[in-house]
């Protein structure tokens, strides 16, 4: 059985037609193709953790409305000192082939992440964990991880080097998920391949035309399979979301995930039951390379860069008043805490110009000698219309910009690499802390640009460890304050999350986290 499908129509004033139901298989378009899907070879894409939230499942989960729940582990201790969490999982957990799956699961799945052999973008994120920097370095065993199955595998004890306040919020990402180690031996890195694959999620794999569709089937050993109503899960990876708008409209798409935010006006007027727009943690931002040869190693280029961006055209004029203008690269909605500003951005516009245009003169540039440079960003009208206006503010300045796009999984890999200039970035939260944004100055993968700076680690550090709300959010805006004063990045704008979702489809639930797992969606019969 399907839901009623939204009928096909030529022009936006179409009214919605009704169509029999078939089949209880969600249709859902996300953002890219996953680069995989094993939890440790992903590149951190919301798109790819939209499937694997609905494939794998961590010690704790994520309900309908954005909240921790018990995931794989039924409940969970934390030591007076903030450094040992101890999760007892569930009695008869099984992998979707049957195996069971034990707290050995998980000691292999993070041991797996921190092995430099991995080269996992997620490692990182495991390194509040006892010995696992120094493992994913290359100078410890895998066995030194502070990680243990006890109680003949009932039990899953983390120990920290010190206190973490916002770790337990990380574990509802793919790098807490477990790895099925009896099919990693079998197999090799072909194991997450879906004729081989074993899953503990809500679903489970069954084919993949790579950049077409996944397709998913519900998994009868989920511990939760009773509430599971749906028979499964489609995704396309929908890059062109203009495209996606027509596929949605003509039934073919339950759910379109990120519609375009220009759209926003047109798709509430003649869709209003299914255009969703909520306030959500994100930063669409634009990251610098700041290695040696990078002509935005400059300092002066990259304040000027930024200052010559006009988000408010960006944001209430091109995107039409789909996102909000952002000058932090926090979200100003994160919860308590207060958004620091770059420098200069709360200025005028023409004080912003006439001080941009000045440090490009000392900088060596300007119209008579341009700076030559190349703008990067994942395929995508929205994406090229934002560079495409981006280049024009700052040719004024003596720029000349060669535009490159390619697709989602391909942009990111580069971007890791440090294979770019300027590009195109974003950071969707997955948890509800200023730390998952200020990472992505600090951390080794997602650091795209490369910044350093020994003071913004130092309050990183000491913000992680600081068990006072008050003064952890102190700590934590004195670092964004100092890393934004060197211009490492330049915020855009600030997400809402935009869905389109079919009216008759039942249980999905607008929440700050932009998080929505399958198995809390109903389809009517």
């Amino acid at each position: 059985m399907i839901p009623t499908r939204l009928a096909t129509a030529i022009g936006f004033a179409a009214s919605l037609t009704a169509l029999p139901l078939q089949a209880a298989t969600l249709q859902v378009g996300i953002s890219g193709d996953p680069a995989s899907l094993s939890p440790a070879k992903i590149t951190g894409g919301v798109w790819e953790e939209d499937v694997l939230r609905d494939i794998f499942e961590g010690p704790i989960a994520i309900d309908a409305d954005g909240q921790i729940i018990p995931g794989a582990a039924e409940s969970w201790d934390i030591s007076a000192d903030g450094k040992i969490y101890t999760f007892h999982l569930r009695d008869d957990l099984e992998w979707s082939d049957g195996e069971p799956l034990t707290a050995d699961d998980f000691v292999y799945a993070y041991r797996h992440q921190v092995d430099p052999e991995t080269a996992s973008n997620y490692a990182h994120r495991l390194y509040p964990v006892v010995n696992a920097q120094a493992i994913n370095a290359g100078d410890k065993p895998l066995d030194s991880l502070g990680v243990e199955s006890l109680d003949d595998g009932r039990t899953l004890r983390i120990t920290l080097n010190a206190p973490t306040v916002y770790f337990l919020k990380t574990l509802v990402l793919p790098f807490a998920y477990p790895i099925p180690k009896h099919v990693v031996d079998e197999f090799g890195d072909d194991w997450s391949d879906p004729s081989h694959i074993a899953v503990n999620g809500a679903f489970k794999p069954v084919k993949w035309v790579s950049n077409t569709e996944l397709e998913t089937v519900k998994n009868p050993n989920f511990h939760d399979a009773d509430n599971v109503s749906l028979d499964g899960v489609d995704y396309y990876p929908l890059e062109d979301k203009n495209a996606g708008i027509q596929r949605f409209r003509a039934g073919e798409l339950d759910i379109l995930r990120d519609y375009p935010a220009a759209q926003y006006p047109r798709l509430s007027e003649n869709l209003p039951d299914a255009t969703h727009l909520f306030p959500s943690l994100g930063t669409y931002y634009y990251v610098f390379n700041l290695r040696d040869g990078s002509p935005v190693a400059d300092k002066r280029v990259r304040e000027a860069l930024s200052l010559a961006i006009r988000r408010d055209v960006i944001a209430k004029q091109l995107l039409k008043g789909g996102v909000e203008p952002a000058t932090s690269l926090v979200p100003p909605g994160t919860s308590d805490y207060e958004a620091q500003s770059q420098p200069g951005l709360d200025d005028d516009m023409d004080s912003r110009l006439a001080k941009a245009r000045s440090l490009m003169q000392e900088a060596g540039y300007g119209p008579d000698k341009p700076l030559e440079l190349t703008l990067r960003f994942n395929s995508g009208d929205e994406h090229r219309q934002i560079a495409v206006a981006v280049a024009a503010m700052w040719k004024p300045l003596g720029v000349d910009v060669e535009l490159r796009n390619t697709e989602a999984n391909v942009h990111y890999a580069d971007l890791m690499e440090g294979d770019f200039q300027v590009a195109r970035a974003a950071w969707i939260s997955s948890y509800d802390d200023p730390q998952n944004f200020l990472q992505l100055l600090s951390a080794e993968t997602n650091n795209y640009g490369g910044y350093q700076d020994a003071d913004y680690n130092r309050l990183i550090t000491q913000s992680d460890a600081e068990q006072d709300p008050a003064k952890r959010s102190k700590l934590m805006a004195q670092a964004e304050a100092l890393a934004l004063a060197d211009y490492p990045l330049t915020p855009i704008y600030t997400y809402s999350s935009r869905n389109l979702v079919d009216p008759e489809v039942e249980g999905w639930k607008d929440n700050a986290l932009d998080m929505h797992a399958s198995r809390w969606v109903d389809l009517p019969e």
